[in-house]
């Protein structure tokens, strides 16, 4: 199976990012294909066979590797796999694309692979980079609900079905709605722990726009793809944990704007996923409440 892979980049890390490409071009069996995206910035230099795209604005996290992926040729189809990886990263192994070959010859409704990511320094892997809820055990593989951005493989088939990332997200749960739309067409998305990308341990909260855009696309999320009577419900959860968590006083305030902002502005279009799907879902796991 041919293996692309699709970095986006601010140009504010050209040490890590060629990191990461030196540890792409390491991997076993044939060579895995990489194309950069300078999301509104020009791309640090890279090694030679390494394709670049700039783009003259950030089209935000979504945006730029759907760039990435029609590189690859319409939804990616030039490949049979698209491997996602941030820019700041470092594939620890070398055999991890030629897992991604077996995983996905072995299984053909396995559509995405949710790498497990891993503190370089320490190993730790944070509680919200496990897909699940019952996170307390980063070995553990499972079938899952939703994948991990930076760090995870797609195959492209499913792209070609079901559509890319919703460049509308801009930053924040585009994962989770392209993880909806493939498990609504019968696809299923599995974490793997042996497959790891270093990253340093981070906050999301460290984005400006996090909160608001959490809220926001939290409801759009919601709006999209849920059955009507499970919108207010899941939305009600998701207010309620937001609650629980005490945030500060301005986090709050943005959350609430971007929650608003979700009621108030268009989302793309809405596909109420299957009712099969959401007794799946649940079989998972993850009932789409929470």
């Amino acid at each position: 199976m041919k293996v692309g892979a699709v970095v986006i980049t601010m140009g504010n890390r050209p040490e890590e990012l060629r990191a990461l490409l030196d540890s792409v071009a390491k991997q076993d069996g044939d060579r895995v294909e990489v194309v950069v995206v300078g999301n509104g910035s020009p791309v640090p230099d890279v090694p030679a066979g390494v394709r670049t795209v700039e783009l003259p604005e950030n089209l935000g996290i979504p945006g730029g590797r759907n760039v990435g992926i029609e590189a690859f040729g319409p939804g990616g189809t030039d490949v049979d796999i698209l491997l996602f990886l941030d820019d700041d990263g470092l594939l620890a192994r070398t055999d991890t694309a030629e897992l991604c070959r077996q995983a996905f010859a072995a299984d053909p409704e396995l559509g995405i692979i949710s790498f497990r990511i891993a503190d370089p320094d320490t190993g730790e892997t944070q509680r919200r980079h496990v897909p699940r809820l019952r996170a307390s055990d980063p070995m553990r593989s499972s079938r899952v609900t939703t994948f991990l951005g930076g760090a995870n493989a797609v195959r492209t088939r499913v792209l070609a079905e079901v559509g890319g990332l919703p460049d509308e997200f801009f930053y924040a749960h585009e994962e989770t709605d392209l993880a909806w739309r493939a498990l609504d067409a019968g696809w299923m998305i599995d974490y793997r722990s042996d497959m790891v990308l270093y990253h340093p341990t981070t906050a999301p909260s460290r984005h400006a726009v996090y909160h608001r855009m959490v809220a926001r696309n939290r409801v759009w999320l919601a709006r999209r793809n849920l059955p009507a009577p499970l919108v207010p419900v899941y939305l009600g959860v998701w207010m309620l944990l937001t609650l629980l968590r005490r945030p500060s006083g301005p986090a709050l305030k943005a959350w609430f704007g971007g929650f608003r902002e979700g009621w108030g502005s268009p989302c793309g279009p809405r596909r109420p996923m299957k009712w099969r799907t959401v007794w799946r879902l649940t079989r998972l796991g993850r009932p789409p409440v929470i």
